[in-house]
């Protein structure tokens, strides 16, 4: 069991990795399926093995593999995008802890809003360091706001939609997934 779960959290490592080059460039941080997949990672894999999916692909990328939207390393931190990579962990880990007992599409969406909740939160903020504090750029939170996460809200929203509707049919047909998270 324990090594199925580590495929199928290698997996979703490499998910995500490619979801960060399927991309629409909007402004600092462009549209990517990279929530998708690290929702998707949370529902079908669980709490824990849906967030080491997600911390295995950003440390991927910060030991300076090309898997982030502008290539990778330690040097990324300085990025405005950082933020939301590091999010990404800790809101696979709340869409798994909340879809763990219940996986209608109702509550999967809602559980996936709670992590995107989660990403904005760790996101934002550290855009607005970077922006503000290491590239002087001055910005105050509504352009930060503007720049960040108004315009990638229905993409959200539909990345969601796709995750609710998608997981309990993976669920019943692959196999319940959240054994591994016992």
């Amino acid at each position: 069991m324990k090594t199925r779960a580590l495929i199928f959290t290698a997996l979703f490592a490499a998910l995500t990795a490619v979801g960060a080059f399927l991309q629409v460039p909007v402004g600092p941080v462009p549209i990517t399926l990279q929530f998708l997949f690290t929702a998707m990672a949370g529902i079908l894999l669980g709490r824990r093995y849906g967030a080491l999916s997600q911390l295995i692909y950003v440390a991927l990328g910060l030991v300076g593999l090309p898997v982030f939207t502008r290539g990778g390393g330690l040097g990324y931190v300085f990025q405005p995008s950082f933020g939301f990579l590091l999010g990404l962990i800790p809101c696979a880990w709340v869409i798994g802890f909340l879809s763990r007992r219940r996986s209608g599409p109702a509550w999967l969406a809602l559980a996936c809003a709670a992590g995107l909740a989660v990403l904005y939160a760790v996101g934002i903020p550290y855009m607005a360091l970077i922006l503000n504090e290491y590239m002087g750029k001055g910005m105050d939170l509504r352009a930060i706001l503007m720049a960040g996460m108004v315009p990638f809200l229905p993409g959200d929203a539909a990345k969601i939609a796709i995750a609710a509707a998608v997981c309990p049919i993976l669920r019943k047909r692959l196999c319940n997934f959240n054994e591994f998270d016992v």
